[in-house]
């Protein structure tokens, strides 16, 4: 069994992969604070839950592989892989890591690991070119060209991060529950925002896509050849309203690292 760990900014996602087939996952909150010794009792309740484990802390996982965006955490999980999973094989992605897809960025230590790590699994999943759209903490695009290439991306503010500037900076408005309204055009404060929140960012989406893809294709090239990936825990809020999804995937990134962990794996 194979235990991929996403950290985001707001939420890790960890998953059980038992070959190909995630057969179990969590999504649990990113916290800096916690130590080596509380992830490891975390990870430790969590997956006691799974018939396919043992009692004791390891027993059943065969292989480790972290992403993190937040340094203080991958720096604690590091500790968590030597003292509590000594024996078994990790891989953390970090510079020097063998992903198979080469990064056409100035400096492409600056990119999240995460969003390799999505732009690996699409080219295995779906090819290039493609671009794969993450409704995280931050709402991301990121494309790849058609040999395969993370070609470079665009970065905008996140859904719960939009909602929660408008509750602190309007005088008269309030944080909301991230919900469909009833109509476009709200009938009260309430669903005016969520109008304004749900089909402002499904139009982000196509817009920013549209003129991605066209980038992607090139002088003469179709933008419809252009496959278009949502993932992310807030894509299914989207997925019904914008119009240029093709694919949704929401473990993609999941799938990335047990990718990357195969392909680095042999090498140890």
């Amino acid at each position: 069994m194979l235990l991929t760990i996403d950290v985001g900014n707001t939420h890790t996602v960890l998953g059980l992969f038992d070959g190909e087939d995630i057969v179990e996952h969590w999504r649990i909150s990113t916290d800096a604070r916690r130590t080596a010794d509380e992830l490891a009792v975390l990870l430790h309740g969590l997956m006691g839950m799974h018939p396919l484990l043992g009692d004791e802390l390891g027993d059943g996982i065969d292989g480790i592989a972290i992403c993190s965006t937040v340094p203080s955490v991958l720096h604690e999980l590091r500790e968590v892989t030597r003292r509590y999973y000594g024996d078994v094989p990790a891989v953390l992605v970090e510079p020097g890591i063998k992903t198979g897809v080469p990064i056409l960025m100035d400096n492409p230590k600056e990119v999240g690991a995460d969003r390799i790590i999505n732009a690996v699994a699409a080219v295995e999943l779906y090819g290039g070119p493609a671009i794969v759209v993450d409704f995280g903490t931050a709402t991301t695009f990121d494309a790849v060209s058609a040999r395969g290439e993370y070609a470079g991306g665009v970065i905008a503010p996140g859904i719960e991060i939009s909602v929660e500037a408008l509750g602190v900076r309007g005088a008269q408005l309030r944080k909301i529950e991230l919900a469909r309204p009833r109509s476009v055009i709200g009938k009260n404060t309430v669903e005016a925002m969520q109008a304004g929140i749900l089909y402002g960012f499904a139009g982000q989406v196509d817009g920013v896509v549209n003129r991605m893809a066209r980038e992607l294709a090139g002088a003469g090239g179709d933008p419809d050849d252009v496959t278009v990936i949502a993932t992310g825990g807030l894509a299914p809020m989207v997925l019904g309203e914008a119009s240029v999804i093709d694919e949704h995937e929401p473990w993609l990134t999941l799938i990335g690292l047990r990718l990357v962990y195969e392909r680095n794996i042999s090498r140890t």
